[in-house]
């Protein structure tokens, strides 16, 4: 009898080689190489393919526009990042860190569903069915016709689907579930391909909602290939410290809805409970009079959110400046000192130069650039900018402030937190556009960082 045929494949990007790697040449990650079994060909008459009845091509203008009603979760920051409910018949990963709060959100969407909906089926290979009921105690799960199945093995986890044909799946995790079909671990690239492939398959054929729970690398991506991000159609990221009370849910990826949209949660002894005004949240411990703390008028998806941006400008004691960044890029914090040296004059060569964003919050938008350039002067010149105030704006490398998108939302959200002046790039400042209509807030339009600070360190 021939002996199975033998590949190495790396576990992060899918990369495969007839020996063993030290590093992988494509991605370049180092001891990431693991054996793995190839499954044997089919025979010569098993690949002719037969084209099933009707499968032809249809005309665009002859299909029909179809619109499923959403399933809802029972929380409402849950539906916002899925687009308004979950889709029958999606494929949803959700990622974190270990502890973060999956299963636990999970469970509460299931208990929901179960009760409003049709029965659930969560499978779980990493805990036992006594282990879930426990946390379902404490959830208040209750009487809901919620089905456990303490389960890796993929087919049994298929053949439970098409017996109970539920409302909801879950799968916790996707890296412990493994197919009969393949020889390989459970875990690695060929097993998590496989499963993520037959779920989606079953999923579609039978319109039934599928959660996938996916562990995170130490560098904070979705652990596995490549490839399982592009298999599901909707990829969830659950963020926050441990130290924190509150957590978000972030949208990579959404066919159904828009991407990067952004949950708040708060958790507590009962479980995840939504946060409906995140902004009030971020500022709720904002220091009055304190220099180096401005406030960040930043979109998450569709939703405005205001945020605490702290900087701390002190020399340096060994004469080799310091810079740390908590909450955005390092990168853009080099660069916009390096902005405010030349074209503003502040200087800031020989200091340690501190910025964080309040809450844990990360923020990528380049409207955080004013923020941050407004928080550093603060500190820098220790004057405390006006209560009342908040600043939004994308800055160039000329020092110029430039234009960013949704300003009137922005200032909307400023005005209804009780801020009555709006620091912002000039080329926003439209006195035809509606949504600045009635406002209130004192508009400043600015076009240079030099009259930005003009402004805010009056």
């Amino acid at each position: 009898m021939k002996p199975p045929k033998t590949v190495f494949a790396c576990q992060e990007c899918g990369s495969q080689s007839p020996k063993w790697l030290g590093r992988c040449p494509d991605c370049g990650a180092w001891n990431s190489f693991v054996e793995e079994r190839t499954p044997e060909a089919p025979p010569a008459s098993a690949g002719r393919y037969v084209a099933p009845a009707g499968g032809g091509a249809t005309l665009y203008a002859d299909i029909a526009s179809s619109s499923a009603a959403r399933i809802t979760t029972g929380i409402d920051e849950f539906d916002r990042v899925l687009g308004g409910g979950i889709v029958p018949g999606s494929l949803v990963l959700l990622g974190g860190e270990p502890g973060i709060g999956k299963s636990t959100l999970l469970l509460q969407t299931a208990a929901h569903i179960a009760r409003a909906t049709g029965p659930v089926l969560y499978s779980s290979g990493e805990e036992s069915e006594h282990q879930v009921k426990s946390r379902g105690e404490r959830l208040g799960v209750g009487d809901a016709p919620l089905y456990l199945l303490a389960e890796t093995c993929l087919e049994r986890v298929l053949e439970e689907m098409a017996r109970l044909r539920p409302a909801l799946v879950i799968v916790d995790s996707i890296q412990t579930v493994f197919s009969l079909k393949m020889q390989s671990a459970p875990g690695s690239i060929g097993q998590v391909r496989e499963a993520a492939t037959q779920l989606l398959f079953a999923a579609k054929a039978q319109n039934v909602p599928t959660f996938l729970v996916g562990h995170v690398t130490k560098e904070g991506s979705l652990a596995g290939p490549k490839a399982l991000e592009h298999i599901v159609d909707t990829v969830l990221y659950f963020e926050g410290e441990r130290q924190h009370s509150h957590r978000i849910v972030r949208a990579a990826k959404n066919r159904f809805g828009a991407v990067s949209e952004l949950g708040v949660f708060e958790m507590t002894a009962t479980g995840l409970k939504p946060v409906p005004n995140p902004s009030a949240m971020f500022l709720a411990e904002r220091p009055a009079d304190s220099p180096g703390s401005a406030v960040l008028c930043c979109i998450e998806g569709t939703r405005p959110i205001l945020v605490e941006v702290q900087a701390l400008v002190s020399t340096s004691a060994y004469g080799y400046a310091k810079r740390t960044a908590v909450g955005l890029d390092q990168t853009r914090l080099s660069l916009l000192l390096a902005v405010m040296e030349k074209r503003a004059g502040l200087a800031l060569g020989g200091d340690d130069v501190y910025v964080n964003l309040a809450g844990g919050i990360s923020v990528d938008e380049p409207a955080v650039d004013l923020a941050v350039v407004a928080a550093v002067a603060s500190s820098f010149r220790n004057r405390p900018i006006a209560q009342g105030t908040a600043v939004f704006g994308e800055v160039g490398l000329a020092g110029e402030v430039r234009a960013t998108a949704q300003a009137a939302r922005r200032v909307r959200e400023a005005e209804q937190m009780g801020f009555s002046r709006c620091i912002m790039p000039a080329a926003n400042i439209d006195p035809k556009d509606p949504g600045f209509a009635g406002t209130a807030c004192e508009l400043i339009g600015v076009k240079s960082v030099q009259e930005a600070l003009e402004h805010l360190l009056a």
